[in-house]
């Protein structure tokens, strides 16, 4: 007979594995599926760091989740032996004349510090002398910054948080189940039917968090609403560490106005005498299958000569690494949590639209949550697919 569980969570990456461990902690029968090895460079939740803060200029919306990641993941370390979050603090800083855009969202350090003080947040508002003053990285400031630094900021280890989840759900009797390529889902009056490679699993209710492969699995609305975009990482040479003490933040330096006039970067990790820095690009589109994971030596150069360069202390053109990874978006650079329109039994937890992560183990607790018992988690209606129309 087929074994039937309470919930299927499609995709176990940063939302997946988040879902399906706190699942599990609830007592919930849980399969997890994955068409890949969860951690794994294929899809958005790669590349050794990902920022964390607090306060964030997208929206209050979000403050709930990633307060309560941090949490989690706090008691995750204490549950593993791991280390996954270390809070080295974190600077978002904008030009004081006109106003810079982020994520969309205009006066994103202004939005940041309103954030802050709203949810009381620990946080400091400084400006280009003090920034100059205490993070010497820093080079060639124009004097009239406005700045956003967050103590308790600072960035997660993204596979390790993943390989954390998943170990603890195994160990709470969540069934996994990698190399698994969902084909298709139904639902009907006895529940969800999944369709596999490698056969049919039951459930009465699924989850689908899979990034990328979202729209291809599930199709209208999210085929228009989900776009995906290529996105890169670079770590460069540091030819003196000098400047990044142990309290170096992670930072985000808006020095236009526009969403591409940016860099954000982390202090180079314990032994790497490196940097690793980014930026984002909405112009181009692609597929989770067909994106070029492959980074051409002169789209590091064009990033180093356009963002690093006199920029930042010490960083050379020499490059260490570079990495490809992709970013879900939807038209307003929101995340999508909630039931599906056609199938009210299937949950979609998706298009975190490149700052997702730092929400994703609360995001966890607030679906399951949801799943569970209907109640007892933050406000999940900012995040409805009716937003779109």
């Amino acid at each position: 007979m087929t074994r039937r569980f309470d919930v299927a969570v499609l995709g176990l990456g940063a939302m997946g594995s988040a879902i399906l461990y706190q699942l599990a902690k609830r007592g919930a029968a849980v399969v997890g599926l994955d068409r890949y090895a969860p951690p794994h460079a294929l899809g958005s939740s790669h590349g050794e760091t990902r920022i964390t803060r607090q306060a964030v200029g997208e929206g209050r919306d979000y403050v709930p989740f990633v307060t309560a990641s941090h949490r989690i993941w706090r008691e995750l370390e204490a549950a593993t032996g791991e280390t996954l979050l270390n809070a080295c603090g974190a600077l978002v800083m904008a030009p004081g004349r006109g106003v810079s855009s982020h994520h969309g969202k205009p006066d994103f350090v202004g939005r940041s510090i309103a954030a802050a003080q709203g949810a009381g947040i620990p946080h400091e508002v400084l400006d280009g002398a003090a920034v100059a003053r205490r993070f010497p990285q820093f080079l060639n400031l124009a004097g009239d910054e406005k700045a956003y630094y967050e103590p308790g900021g600072g960035y997660v280890f993204p596979e390790r948080c993943i390989a954390a989840q998943l170990t603890r759900a195994t160990a709470l009797g969540a069934e996994i189940r990698t190399g698994c390529e969902v084909l298709a889902l139904d639902q009907d009056a006895a529940g969800i039917r999944i369709e596999t490679a490698d056969g049919v699993i039951l459930a009465d209710r699924a989850v689908v968090a899979a990034g990328a492969w979202t729209a291809p699995l599930l199709g209208a609305p999210f085929d228009t609403l989900l776009t995906v975009r290529r996105q890169l990482l670079h770590w460069y040479a540091l030819a003196d560490e000098s400047a990044y003490g142990p309290r170096a933040p992670v930072f985000i330096w808006m020095y236009g106005t526009t969403d591409t006039d940016y860099l954000y970067g982390f202090p180079p990790l314990a032994g790497e005498r490196a940097i690793k820095v980014a930026t984002e690009q909405y112009s181009t589109a692609t597929t989770a299958d067909a994106v070029e994971r492959r980074v051409d030596p002169s789209e590091s150069d064009a990033m180093y000569r356009l963002r690093v360069a006199g920029r930042l202390a010490g960083a050379t053109p020499e490059v260490v690494r570079a990495a490809a990874c992709v970013y879900t978006v939807t038209p307003d650079r929101g995340f999508i949590i909630d039931r599906h329109p056609g199938m009210d039994r299937v949950h979609v937890v998706s298009a975190c639209s490149g700052h997702g992560f730092k929400h994703s183990a609360g995001i966890g607790e607030a679906v399951a949550a949801d799943l569970s018992v209907g109640v007892g988690g933050p406000d999940l209606t900012p995040f409805a697919i009716a937003r779109f129309g």
